[in-house]
């Protein structure tokens, strides 16, 4: 396993940011399952990722596929009291960092739960009013 994804792995479900952060590409692409939208960028992937690890509980990768630069990270959750599934799609650059990462999940209510937390979230947290350049 790339080294990348095994620290992923481990720090990912944390929610901490500053480890997560030196995972990505300074120009990381980020493609949450909540809205049809990309964040770029490294601080505010971080911070997004922070938050969301914060929301999940019971965080586990069921499944890990991919070799090489192309990973899909099957894993199981709950938010609040509800359960999901989803899959991180990543690929990684030349210099063995995310470059993308992509997430589905399922089921819809438990899409709209997340969504709605990390509305609550992003609203609370004044880094993200700079942040709202990120989307693109």
């Amino acid at each position: 396993m790339h080294a990348t994804i095994a620290q992923l792995i481990d720090v990912v479900a944390k929610g901490n940011e500053h480890d997560i952060a030196p995972l990505l590409a300074a120009d990381v692409a980020f493609m949450p399952p909540t809205y049809w939208a990309t964040w770029h960028g490294r601080e505010p992937v971080a911070a997004v990722l922070g938050h969301v690890g914060q929301e999940f509980s019971d965080f586990h990768y069921r499944r890990i596929m991919g070799d090489g630069v192309d990973w899909a990270l099957e894993f199981q959750c709950k938010i609040g009291a509800l359960d999901a599934v989803g899959i991180d799609l990543i690929t990684l650059n030349n210099d063995g960092l995310i470059q993308t990462f992509e997430v589905a999940m399922r089921p819809y209510k438990s899409v709209g739960a997340l969504r709605e937390a990390m509305n609550k979230r992003v609203m609370t947290d004044p880094r993200f009013l700079k942040y709202k350049d990120a989307l693109g």
